[in-house]
């Protein structure tokens, strides 16, 4: 890390998608756009931008569950050298609150762990448990959290071999309502369809993946507000999981071919409803870091246009998550390009600086 002093941003400060500044400065690690009495120990040139956005991102988890502080830090440095500084952690079975001390490293909004169905979900992730304790976990991971919690809403019901809901409606509702009472909201990972109108009645904030949406439930997300995180870059690997499943489980492996057939188009529909979009890689497990700049270009072959998926890669996704963005007092987390993202998306994959509370990292 470099300490800047004052810090000085100058060339095209990108603090909204139609709000363009000449400059600004980092004074003490915050914004602020009144030029400072004391000269600066630096100055930044080229197109600048808030921190980039993962809002379905799993730092301290790989394919086997939790991992150790070394493994989970390259994580997070890895999102950060790809111009992610703000992380909304959609469940993580490691405790990664360290991180927080750390202002080398990207801010975490954590989920706590995710909550599923007994022997329904990847082995060592989550709190397995019935239907008749989801309540209690729900409010107890809302006060672990940042504000958020996550279910697991549908997984593979090896009785019947394709997904299946995990949970039933009332236990679902009684659950929400806990987390909202202890001022979290929820969301739930869900690739089918049939686990949504249960979530959607119970009061679901978000809903992951989303590859299950049909026409015939967008109204309800529109009228509730539910935003859904679609994590494009991980359905990419829908074939794959369909192939090595395929001779066990030919139903499940066909339904997951179909969801990724439609993936394009559902996103395009929810998009064209105006139910709110936002850029999550699912990084972890599986998933390597660092893919932010992959998933906001696959927003766009689903309809969304390059402005529309770098807000949701940013200033909208902030909001949303209740964060800020560049506006006066809030810190200096930002990034610097050669070029407007605007115009070109690739430009995000390739960060010429990478500011965090007024350091240059």
């Amino acid at each position: 890390m470099t300490d800047g002093g004052v810090l000085h941003i100058r060339g095209r400060v990108l603090v909204g998608p139609e709000d363009v500044r000449d400059e600004l400065w980092a004074v003490d690690g915050r914004v602020t756009f009144e030029r400072p009495a004391a000269e600066p120990a630096a100055t930044l040139t080229g197109w600048a931008m808030p921190g980039l956005v993962d809002a379905h991102c799993h730092v301290g988890l790989d394919a086997h569950g939790a991992v150790d502080r070394a493994t989970s830090e390259k994580q997070a440095l890895t999102d950060r050298d790809a111009g992610t500084l703000l992380i909304r952690d959609a469940g993580s079975a490691a405790d990664t609150r360290w991180i927080d001390d750390r202002e080398d490293l990207p801010k975490i909004i954590r989920a706590g762990r995710h909550i599923a169905r007994t022997r329904r979900y990847i082995r060592n992730y989550a709190h397995e448990i019935e239907p008749g304790d989801l309540a209690a976990y729900v409010a107890a991971e809302a006060r672990r959290g940042d504000g958020w919690v996550k279910l697991v809403g549908d997984w593979i019901d090896r009785g019947v071999g394709d997904l299946a809901a995990c949970w039933p409606g009332d236990a679902l509702a009684e659950a929400i309502a806990a987390a909202h009472a202890e001022g979290a909201r929820v969301t739930a990972h869900c690739f089918a369809t049939e686990s949504l109108p249960d979530l959607l009645a119970a009061g679901i904030d978000c809903i992951e993946h989303a590859t299950g949406l049909t026409e015939e439930l967008i109204p309800a997300f529109v009228e509730r507000g539910v935003a859904i995180v679609p994590t494009l870059v991980n359905i990419a690997t829908f074939p794959a999981l369909a192939d090595g499943g395929e001779a066990k489980f030919p139903q499940w492996s066909a339904h997951m071919r179909r969801l990724h057939e439609n993936r394009y188009a559902t996103v395009a529909a929810a998009h064209d409803a105006g139910i709110p979009i936002y850029v999550g890689t699912d990084a972890g497990g599986s998933l390597a870091h660092g893919l932010v700049a992959e998933e906001a270009i696959e927003l766009t072959r689903a309809g969304l246009s390059a402005g529309e998926a770098l807000a949701a890669a940013s200033w909208s996704a902030r909001e949303w998550l209740g964060r800020p963005g560049l506006t006066e007092g809030a810190p200096a987390d930002l990034v610097v390009y050669d070029a407007d993202p605007r115009a070109d998306l690739r430009v995000l994959g390739a960060p010429r600086h990478i500011v965090l509370n007024g350091w240059v990292v």
